[in-house]
């Protein structure tokens, strides 16, 4: 799936942090190919304040990320469960639109 440093992030702080044993190996492995590379952050000027830990980036580099169905269906869950808690930031709606039918 192409996903933008935004969504690489929204979702970073989206996914779940507690589960089955099962669903935890899969998140573990979706938040390493979520994470920036070194590459990437040098390429799009990507810089964390070590004060406040808050992220900034010149370009909003795009990459194909691959994302298995189970981790895909975790996602979709979490997204959902924020949006019926009325919790979604804004700036998730690229990502909530990415995984789920507006339709819903």
């Amino acid at each position: 799936m192409n996903l933008s440093v935004l969504d690489r992030v929204v979702l970073l702080s989206t996914l779940p942090r507690e589960g089955d044993y099962a669903s935890l190996k899969v998140l573990t492995n979706l938040r390493l190919s979520l994470a920036l590379t070194e590459n990437e952050m040098k390429e799009w000027g990507v810089v964390i304040d070590e004060h406040t830990g808050r992220s900034s980036w010149k370009v909003d580099g795009v990459v194909d990320i691959p994302i298995g169905e189970r981790a895909t269906d975790i996602v979709v869950n979490a997204l959902r469960k924020l949006n019926r808690e009325k919790k979604l930031p804004i700036e998730g709606l690229g990502v909530y639109e990415k995984f789920i039918p507006t339709t819903e």
